[in-house]
């Protein structure tokens, strides 16, 4: 196999090389569940499950492990908020994350750590670092010491006297040094906590990770992964925990997706863009919104917008459309022979370009433009006088294999209504009148795709079905 990823440990694209022949261990950091997911918690759930997917397809057996934080300061926040406990609140949002990755055609992990079920490995391997020299305790904190671990700042390719010049990190007088961070915090009164040997308290945030990691799938992983936010500090502190403790490798490659911005602008609380999925959902058809996170590149920044999901949506209805006239003719067509051999050949080439596109580095909108490719060989092919199953039926085991890869269902594809059309017409005479040729001419050609005619009257427009 060839597949390359881009490891952001080495900053280049590598050829992927598992650590056990044929088998893939897979990392991928989840939520804090004090709320619904965003939909920035959405885009690494659809990309990493689109690897997933892919790495199966090539023939890996992946064994995939995402965690829940189910217990942090901003479950803490939202316990005293609500009136409610910690374990209820995780609870009830864990819930609402299965139920909104799955309507985005998100598989679940095969395994789901949650922070309160590990916390005897965690509190292990706290105590493993403290004996080895890598974390003291002041007043029952914990502190990770990251000038100990020479190794500090080599994802983020920052020395640490670069990190500590340039650091907005809140001084606590206990650290040694201000980049030192959190291993194990010492219970206030009235929160949830942990008996330990530094008394009672709970785990900071980074160490979840290592100690799942190192659970579930070992000392050294195939693949770890997540946003582009948790680079730093989030995964550097991971790498130094982990390889403190092991002297080996946490991960042999580092995959990370780019930013979403809403309308052009970040997406924050503070400026009242702030879009859950529980919401989005229900405004738009979840497969709409998971074909349009892989409309680009995963590291790739996207902007997420009304007008955007719409053309989405319209691009994604003529792949549903050109599986849907395959499905019709299917019905109705005849064992012939003629130019099978010819049109099968040309449907091998649009998937030797998809798997080609998905080997350098899982490229899911340079694949997405194979399927248009492979849609338009399909209307072409059923502009022909005749045509043979034999050939109806590759297309859409294509069709239905390739998009399964990127987790999307064209079978249930649908003619269009007969008022969608008129509305599309609408918006292409509106477009014309307001002289944007541009899109005028889109809606006719994406009409033309989906083998709807239009025809030009002194009475107006008129439309047919090819």
């Amino acid at each position: 196999m060839s597949i390359k990823v881009y490891n952001t440990l080495s900053r280049q694209k590598e050829l992927f090389q598992p650590i056990e022949e044929s088998k893939v261990k897979m990392y991928v950091c989840g939520p804090t569940v004090y709320n619904y997911i965003h939909i920035g918690n959405a885009r690494p759930a659809i990309i990493f499950d689109m690897v997933r997917r892919y790495l199966e397809f090539r023939g890996y057996d992946v064994t995939y492990v995402s965690n829940f934080t189910d217990v942090d300061d901003k479950l803490i926040k939202a316990a005293k908020e609500l009136g409610e406990d910690v374990p209820t609140i995780a609870e009830r949002f864990i819930k609402a994350y299965f139920d909104d990755v799955a309507a985005l055609g998100v598989r679940c992990a095969d395994v789901h750590p949650r922070v309160t079920e590990t916390m005897v490995e965690i509190i292990d391997f706290i105590k493993g670092l403290v004996d080895k020299g890598f974390a003291y305790e002041v007043n029952g904190d914990v502190y990770f010491s990251t000038r100990k671990f020479k190794g500090y700042g080599k994802l983020s390719q920052q020395s640490i006297d670069d990190l500590q010049s340039g650091a907005r990190i809140e001084v606590e007088q206990q650290k040694v040094d201000p980049l030192d961070f959190v291993l194990w915090k010492a219970a206030k009164p009235g929160e949830i906590s942990w008996a330990s040997p530094w008394g009672e308290g709970r785990p900071g945030w980074h160490i979840e990770c290592s100690a799942m990691v190192k659970k579930y799938l070992g000392d050294t992983i195939d693949i770890h992964a997540g946003g582009q936010d948790l680079s730093f500090p989030h995964h550097e502190n991971e790498i130094a925990q982990s390889e403190a403790m092991t002297g080996k490798p946490m991960a042999n490659y580092w995959l990370h997706n780019g930013y979403i911005n809403i309308d052009n602008e970040k997406m924050s609380k503070s400026l009242g863009n702030f879009i859950l999925v529980h919401d989005i959902i229900k405004k738009y058809e979840p497969e709409i919104i998971r074909f349009f996170m892989l409309m680009a590149h995963y590291r790739s920044p996207i902007n997420f917008s009304d007008e955007l999901l719409n053309s989405a949506k319209s691009s994604f209805d003529r792949l549903k459309t050109a599986v849907r006239n395959l499905q019709y003719r299917l019905e109705e067509s005849a064992n012939l022979g003629e130019n099978e051999n010819d049109w099968i050949g040309k449907i091998n080439v649009e998937k030797e370009k998809f798997i080609k596109e998905m080997d350098d580095d899982f490229n899911s909108a340079n694949a997405i433009a194979t399927l248009f490719d492979l849609a338009k060989k399909a209307n072409l092919y059923l502009r022909e006088d005749h045509s043979s199953k034999k050939v109806l039926e590759y297309f859409l085991k294509t069709f239905e294999e390739l998009s399964g890869v990127l987790g999307f269902d064209l079978s249930s594809a649908k003619e269009l209504l007969d008022e969608e059309i008129d509305k599309l017409i609408e918006q292409r005479n509106e477009a014309r009148k307001n002289k944007d040729f541009a899109l005028a001419d889109k809606i006719r050609d994406d009409l033309k795709n989906m083998n709807i005619i239009l025809e030009d009257t002194p009475q107006g427009v008129r439309w047919k079905r090819e």
